[in-house]
């Protein structure tokens, strides 16, 4: 079961040098927590995986732009093809759900099913997610 979330918001879709993460998690007390940064309280060391996340995020369909995202730990399979004869190995992953929207005010969701690159497999992507959930 997955106990954490991290959102991020953009107030201007397609701005990304501004934005709000919010970071939704279970504490080592048993509760829920709910911690909020900006640009500006993201550690340095934390940046490059919050550059992947946008890296991801251009890649969306013209006139397409992400409002908000959705970030959840995940877990993939860490080989293809997969042998019939061995055991399969699986790696953690970060996977985003993205609500975008056009400029005629369209509102769509884009899964990971539809964007393969909104499953993002660097170990800085993990990190980062540990980080900000306190895993």
């Amino acid at each position: 079961m997955n106990n954490a979330e991290i959102q991020i918001q953009f107030p201007r879709p397609g701005d990304w040098q501004e934005f709000a993460l919010t970071t939704i998690y279970r504490g080592n007390d048993g509760y829920t927590h709910t911690d909020r940064y900006t640009q500006d309280g993201i550690p340095a060391d934390q940046t490059p995986a919050m550059q992947a996340v946008v890296a991801a995020l251009v890649g969306l369909s013209e006139p397409w732009q992400a409002s908000q995202v959705w970030a959840r730990l995940d877990h993939v399979l860490s080989s293809w093809p997969i042998s019939e004869d061995g055991p399969f190995e699986m790696a953690e992953a970060i996977s985003l759900t993205v609500e975008a929207v056009n400029e005629q005010g369209g509102r769509r969701i884009f899964t990971p099913a539809q964007y393969q690159e909104f499953t993002i497999t660097s170990l800085a992507a993990v990190a980062f997610f540990k980080h900000f959930t306190k895993q």
